[in-house]
């Protein structure tokens, strides 16, 4: 009795602890938005060439960490006729690599127990390199043949008349209404500037991420040892199918890939799910982040019918779902590229923290600002 109540209590801890994880994710979210969305904007207005327009995506959504909101704002400039097709594609592909900081950046939370952070820094990073190894084939293919677009105009076409609908995520009604709190008692109660706003939140959320993962995977292994690593094994992750429609139904539901993908994390880093059976979900999830904003344009088209904008809206949520589409039918059967990639990057910077830092610095920062800079 008494170890069922011990177990019963582990579970419980772990849900809360999980809840806790979830919050800081999306409260380290909310303070990148604060002192990023505005430069971000200014970003995406100031295109001139596809090229640009894909490290701008990359640089855009590592500010703001939401692809959803990146995506968005790239769906209003091409209604506005602001931004013309070919080059929000780009942006759209460079948005699915900014979005991966989130997961990377929780990786780094195990940074001093070594074969854990090997584990997590792989985990996380393997969704990077899926991103980067589809860019590299679909992006001269869609500068050159535009395969992406005349896949997205057809679907745009086959869908005109069909309605979405809208879908209310369980996960933000208990997450939201806190991390809004949050940010009301800093910018209008404490009346801290935006930034300095942000600041205090992404500290905050650092280390409550930090805290809430130590503990989380503490409670995790031992609960493994009996049960849940079965059940994970026998039913969630028993094949790449169920892998990947768990990461789809996540997304779907949490409405963000950087949460369910900073989920899978301690699972890795943990030893519960090796890099092969976390690289499938991470697919799923890219596709999962594609299916409201699809939803939310049918819905508009269906609403006002005929506007171009619309159409354009449409076409844009269906070029992102063709890209990662497109992604999984070539590096899935590839799949020894990126994880091959992802363990090499994480035995480096096992015996290297700086490596780490560098490739988040770098790949999120440093180079797509640098290609923005240089090239206005």
């Amino acid at each position: 009795m008494n170890r069922k109540i011990q177990q019963s209590l582990k579970i419980l801890s772990v849900i809360l602890l999980l809840y806790i994880f979830l919050l800081s994710i999306k409260l380290l979210g909310m303070s990148f938005q604060l002192f990023g969305k505005g430069f971000a904007e200014q970003l995406i207005t100031s295109y001139s060439n596809p090229f640009l327009g894909l490290f701008t995506g990359i640089l855009a959504t590592s500010l703001i960490q939401s692809s959803s909101t990146v995506t968005s704002l790239v769906v209003g400039l091409v209604g506005g006729g602001v931004i013309p097709i070919a080059y929000a594609i780009p942006m759209i592909m460079g948005a699915n690599v900014g979005t991966t900081i989130t997961n990377t950046l929780v990786s780094l939370t195990f940074v001093t127990r070594k074969e854990d952070f090997r584990r997590a820094f792989a985990g996380a990073t393997v969704h990077d390199f899926f991103n980067l190894c589809a860019i590299v084939v679909f992006f001269p293919l869609e500068i050159n043949f535009h395969i992406i677009q005349k896949t997205a105009l057809f679907l745009t076409n086959l869908f005109e008349g069909v309605g979405g609908i809208s879908i209310t995520s369980p996960l933000k009604l208990i997450i939201d209404p806190v991390v809004k709190s949050f940010k009301h008692l800093l910018t209008d109660i404490v009346s801290f500037p935006e930034t300095l706003a942000g600041i205090v939140m992404l500290v905050l959320a650092v280390v409550v991420i930090a805290s809430s993962l130590i503990y989380l995977v503490k409670n995790m292994r031992s609960l493994t040892v009996r049960h849940t690593e079965s059940f994970i094994d026998r039913y969630l992750f028993r094949n790449a199918v169920s892998a990947m429609t768990l990461g789809l139904a996540l997304t779907i539901v949490v409405q963000s890939s950087s949460v369910t993908t900073s989920f899978i994390v301690p699972l890795v880093a943990s030893g519960v799910i090796n890099l092969e059976r976390a690289y499938p979900y991470t697919l799923g999830a890219n596709v999962g982040t594609t299916f409201t904003a699809i939803l939310a344009s049918l819905a508009t088209v269906t609403a006002i019918s005929g506007l171009g904008v619309n159409t354009a809206g449409v076409t844009i949520a269906f070029a992102h779902l063709t890209f990662n589409i497109f992604g999984i039918a070539v590096f899935y059967p590839l799949r020894r590229i990126p994880i091959f990639c992802a363990r090499l990057l994480s035995n480096l910077a096992a015996r290297s923290k700086k490596w780490a830092l560098i490739y988040v610095g770098v790949l999120s920062f440093i180079l797509p600002l640098s290609i923005v800079l240089l090239t206005q």
